[in-house]
């Protein structure tokens, strides 16, 4: 470890004044230490070196939580944020929950890396998550709905309305609620109502005049109704289902009203897919749209409240127990209020963001007076969004080869689009205008099943070849190919991204993208494109990392050769920015190089299963992540290599679903400006002191403060850097 200007070793504490010096004394040297031969015996498999996968996307969401806690942040961009975190912790019950009550079902007993049955996950998880809920909860009671009050957006309980709004807004509810509403009671005729995922409702217990028994009734609350009750032209407003309540005489006329309580139920959305058994990848997404809608129920939340007598139906009817129950403070569900931050009032927001030109593409063609094919061919372009406009580069991209007469062929990998999608326009417009369309549409990404499928079959519609995917594989990289006709023969112009080809996450989602018309590269994604289409595996690419095929290989390769150069006492280096770092195998091979005395820094934004810090394993190794306004999404692996750097982005986290089930793609940076501003960005990453966490050996998180420092904020400074671009051009 560093301390102090000086290197120490673990085992005998001596220090040294360069890392290469204490490498040299680990690796032999005749100084008597033993660690070296020590490390050999470590078994780097155990549990013990490996965290929790759940209890890290947990460690993440409460990251997430705190930026609506920080009373630092502007009161609207903290309301986001209490928005995320709802459905960041719906997601993680869908699909991490979900999947272990399912394989707790089936009476699952592997172990996973950290040591955990899936019986010991789903407890441990459910006992994680219950005060996270409650802290998010008390954040708005004790905070957050206060300081909106102050600031004069009010969300008022119906007793705090004076009787001329209350008049109004019933006679809202009548007009416009009212006919929406489909009280469902259950009673010996009716059989309890199925419950969808992730809505909100209203339990009504009552009694019924000239009946002894008190029936329960659920009250959906409809979606396609404003949560947020507008009263008059103000800024202050009344929940949907507080006006429901408020109105219950209206829904049972001449009934006693016992007890009202609103509750929401999520579904698990692992559900099983068996690619085998289906006819075709278009049957089998449609089987999976069906099958969430009725999938095993793995949260209820409930206002806390409610009474055991409104429970019982619920639990039996739902078939949970009660450790799956979240007893909450009003208002649940705070994903509506994302809703809030439309409000005109900039100065409860950070300071407005729009994505600027790329400087080599400006606005246009008529801004440079060349197509974005000269552009391309004349020097690699790196886009970094959302710091530079999706339109201008990716769209325009797209745009221009549906028009120019001199394009033959446009290939396309979508992962997800944006439900009013250009991208898909202008592959249908390329494909009315004579070029060869190929679109590889992923048909197995998750919840966006079917968006994709509709997109899909208006693709095939439109007389376009569609690949729907690959058994046994999910395709998430995100390529695009362009075959261009030129004076001097056939030229291939490529993008290769690390993010989706969508334009509204574009806006919110970090993400870098490579232009180039290299023709190796061109090339790999021709065989790429073959594989979707033709189903015919290529082992070998020239130039691209392809997951399946050379990916794990290589960069287990890199990881290795780092270690070799430090055990050489050469200075040896990865830096590495990713989604998620845990796949075991790479973890293994980050530790054994750390022993070796490989430098390693590491930005992961949510689960990470590596212990950073261990001595004598890992304490060579930090790991940072950033929460901020934009999501950190882009990947990317640097290795130092001896002198000879080799930079690499792409679609893949070092997962092992991502190296091993899905088709990934990663493209080498050669362009030594490029090759600088990756390397600036990495390093303002790892350098931020404002919204960058440092993780523990134990799993925790510590946040950074800049305390005497000036503070450095990576987003905030690559916006600046876009416009000051800008302003050079």
């Amino acid at each position: 470890m560093n301390s102090g200007n000086a290197y120490q070793c673990p085992s005998c504490e001596q220090c040294f004044e360069t890392r290469a010096q204490l490498v040299a004394h680990i690796n032999g040297g005749n100084t008597g230490c033993e660690w070296h031969e020590q490390d050999e015996a470590v078994d780097l498999s155990d549990s013990e070196y490996y965290l929790s996968r759940e209890l890290s996307k947990l460690a993440f969401n409460r990251r997430v939580l705190q930026e609506a806690i920080d009373e630092e942040n502007p009161l609207l961009e903290r309301v986001k944020f209490l928005a995320i975190f709802t459905e960041n912790m719906d997601e993680f019950f869908m699909k991490r929950v979900g999947g272990l009550k399912q394989q707790r079902a089936a009476s699952v007993t592997e172990r996973t890396p950290d040591g955990r049955r899936p019986d010991e996950h789903w407890e441990e998880v459910l006992a994680e998550a219950r005060p996270m809920l409650e802290r998010q909860v008390e954040c708005y009671r004790n905070g957050l709905g206060e300081a909106l009050d102050a600031a004069g957006i009010e969300i008022c309980s119906y007793d705090e309305l004076t009787p001329p709004e209350q008049t109004e807004v019933d006679a809202y509810f009548e007009d416009s609620i009212l006919p929406t509403l489909t009280p469902l009671t259950i009673d010996s005729a009716k059989p309890f109502p199925h419950i969808s995922n992730l809505s909100l409702s209203l339990g009504v217990l009552a009694k019924h005049p000239g009946d002894d028994d008190v029936t329960f009734s659920r009250i959906k609350m409809p979606k396609n109704r404003p949560r947020f009750v507008q009263i008059g032209e103000q800024t202050r407003y009344i929940l949907l289902e507080e006006l429901v309540r408020a109105n219950l005489d209206q829904i049972f006329p001449n009934a006693q009203i016992l007890e009202d309580a609103t509750f929401r139920v999520t579904r698990n959305a692992e559900v099983r897919r068996n690619e085998e058994v289906a006819e075709d990848l278009l049957q089998l997404a449609e089987e999976v749209i069906e099958q969430r809608r009725f999938a095993t129920v793995v949260r209820l939340e409930v206002e806390a409240g409610m009474s055991d007598q409104m429970l019982e139906p619920l639990l039996e009817n739902l078939d949970i127990g009660p450790a799956e129950v979240f007893r909450l403070p009003g208002p649940l569900d705070f994903s509506d209020f994302m809703t809030l931050t439309d409000i005109d009032r900039p100065e409860l927001k950070l300071p407005e963001w729009t994505p600027k030109p790329h400087p080599r593409l400006g606005d246009g063609r008529d801004a440079t007076g060349r197509s974005i094919f000269e552009e391309i061919r004349e020097d690699d372009i790196l886009v970094h969004h959302p710091y530079h406009s999706f339109n201008t580069t990716v769209q325009r991209f797209l745009d221009e080869a549906a028009t120019d007469p001199d394009v033959l062929a446009i290939k396309a990998a979508i992962y997800r689009t944006a439900s009013d999608s250009e991208v898909i326009q202008r592959l249908i417009d390329a494909a009315e205008n004579g070029k060869q369309v190929a679109v590889m549409v992923e048909l197995k990404a998750r919840f966006d099943e079917e968006n994709n499928l509709e997109w899909a079959q208006r693709l095939e519609e439109e007389g376009i070849h569609v690949a729907y995917g690959t058994i046994g594989y999910k395709t998430h990289t995100k390529t695009a190919l362009v075959v261009r006709e030129e004076d001097d023969g056939v030229e291939l112009y490529s993008h290769i991204g690390t993010g989706n080809y969508h334009s509204e996450t574009a806006k919110r989602y970090e993400d870098l993208g490579l232009f180039t018309a290299n023709r190796d590269i061109g090339q790999d994604l021709v065989q790429l494109f073959n594989y979707f289409t033709g189903n015919s595996v290529h082992d070998e690419y020239r130039e691209l990392l392809i997951a399946p095929g050379n990916m794990r290989e290589r960069f287990v390769e890199a990881i290795r050769r780092e270690a070799e150069h430090a055990r050489a006492g050469e200075p040896a280096r990865i830096a590495a920015k990713m989604n998620r770092l845990e796949d075991p195998e790479i973890v293994e091979e980050l530790y054994r190089a750390s022993q070796a005395g490989v430098e390693i820094d590491l930005v992961v934004r949510d689960i990470c299963r590596l212990r950073p810090g261990l001595a004598g394993i890992s304490e060579n190794i930090s790991v940072v992540s950033i929460v901020n306004r934009f999501l950190e999404h882009s990947r990317i692996y640097y290795f130092r290599n001896g002198g000879d750097e080799e930079f690499y982005i792409g679609s893949a986290d070092w997962m092992e679903r991502n190296l091993d089930n899905r088709v990934e793609a990663a493209v080498p940076i050669h362009d030594p400006e490029l090759r600088a501003r990756i390397r600036h960005v990495l390093d303002l990453n790892l350098s931020d002191n404002t919204k960058a966490w440092e993780l523990n050996p134990d799993g925790s998180y510590t946040q950074r403060s800049p305390g005497d420092e000036q503070p450095r904020n990576a987003q905030t400074r690559l916006m600046e850097e876009a416009e000051q671009a800008l302003d050079r051009r």
